[in-house]
């Protein structure tokens, strides 16, 4: 089985080169790891023990990282190895200046886990959420190199659940602790008889909490905003902008929106302000007119936008999946967001206690703005929910330094 296994992942790297012929993204992953310098470490790098880390992404990243902070602070002189299977991961965190090295993940071969393993010495190694690579992992246990899974969750979807998922099932008996997000992916490891698992939640809700307590003055939003109330609409696509711009313009006077798209491409953002029936003015442009819509057109400042927020919207809910809603819901600003929300356990569980909602198209996202306008007590209170969960969700991130270190 494992034969049949890497040869799907060489399977699979050809085809990402053949796709690289005329896709941006493939290009960028071939090219990544054609050009990684991973296994070329000085002589005092090959002479030291590492911590590797692994994500598949940013947002794997960002679960990662109070952990790699924790490590660093507790730890200052151990190295850090960090990994990407993503090119938009890689390419935005590069230069991340708690890890010693970033790079991409070789594809998971028995071979390329040989080296890696061999030039490296790990002490620990910790994958994020969802990354199994089973020759890795099978490796790290050879060699007797702790594997943690960190902020994991299950599904009873995924092959070790399913009656068919024996080889897939054995492979997690070479990780030595599963730290998970909820009391669910407890409940399946328990049914495939696995218990080395602890139930800690989402590190990344501790980093979000301690940004949200971080706040930096911003005397340009500031001055857009002036008196009026904020609706904040986060990592849109063009799928929740054709919803959302229509009810913008019916908003009443005294509210102003933040729109911070996904992608602050030009064409993007002149797209968006071909729709837009109301005043509007760009971040970049630095603008003393009091228009409706401030569009945030560059990267990095979301995060610090929802704190102005009686309400937000945070998009991808229309397309395959919502963007972090825990930046928001960390300042207690209750969110909405589109139906595909079904894979992130805080939408769930604030979906479930009134803190957040889902929206099936125009007629609910209307009925949910005008709710959170109008209604002072429902908006106060789901934003009291939210304060709540965030408090009742971080610390994560301590009770994996307790269990490890």
């Amino acid at each position: 089985m494992r034969i049949l296994y890497t040869f799907g992942i060489v399977a699979y790297s050809m085809l990402v080169k053949i796709a690289s012929l005329f896709n941006t993204k493939a290009k960028a992953w071939v090219k990544g790891r054609k050009t990684s310098e991973i296994y070329k470490l000085t002589t005092g790098e090959a002479s030291t023990k590492w911590i590797w880390f692994h994500a598949a992404s940013l947002g794997e990243f960002e679960q990662g990282r109070p952990l790699i902070e924790a490590i660093k602070s507790q730890f200052p002189k151990k190295k850090i190895l960090l990994t990407f299977f993503s090119p938009s991961g890689y390419e935005v965190r590069k230069n991340y200046e708690l890890a010693d090295r970033v790079e991409y993940l070789p594809a998971d071969t028995i071979s390329n886990a040989k080296k890696l393993i061999s030039s490296y010495g790990f002490e620990m190694v910790f994958f994020i959420k969802y990354e199994f690579w089973f020759n890795y992992m099978y490796l790290l246990y050879i060699n007797k190199i702790p594997l943690y899974f960190v902020s994991a969750r299950f599904r009873h979807y995924q092959h070790f659940f399913s009656w068919y998922g024996w080889w897939f099932r054995k492979q997690l008996d070479y990780v030595n602790t599963f730290f998970v997000q909820d009391e669910n992916s407890a409940k399946l490891l328990q049914s495939i008889s696995l218990s080395n698992y602890v139930v800690t939640g989402d590190t990344r809700f501790d980093r979000v909490f301690r940004l949200s307590r971080q706040q930096n003055p911003l005397p340009q939003i500031e001055k857009f905003i002036a008196d009026r109330k904020v609706f904040v609409v986060g990592s849109s696509w063009p799928a929740d902008e054709e919803l959302l711009l229509p009810v913008i313009t019916q908003l009443p006077g005294d509210y102003a929106v933040i729109l911070a798209p996904h992608d602050v491409s030009e064409k993007h953002i002149k797209a968006i302000e071909s729709q837009l029936q109301v005043s509007y003015t760009r971040y970049s442009a630095q603008s003393n007119e009091k228009a409706k819509v401030l569009l945030i057109d560059n990267v990095g400042l979301l995060s610090q936008l929802y704190r102005f927020a009686q309400f937000a919207y945070v998009g991808g809910g229309f397309g395959q999946n919502i963007h972090n809603i825990q930046e928001a819901v960390a300042y207690g600003c209750p969110v909405f967001f589109g139906p595909n929300h079904k894979n992130f356990t805080e939408a769930l569980d604030l979906v479930r206690l009134g803190g957040a909602f889902a929206v099936g198209g125009k007629a609910d996202l209307l009925i949910t703005v005008n709710k959170f306008i109008h209604d002072d007590v429902f908006r106060q209170t789901a934003s009291e929910v939210c304060r709540r969960y965030v408090d009742e969700s971080i610390g994560a991130t301590g009770k994996v330094m307790e269990s490890v270190f």
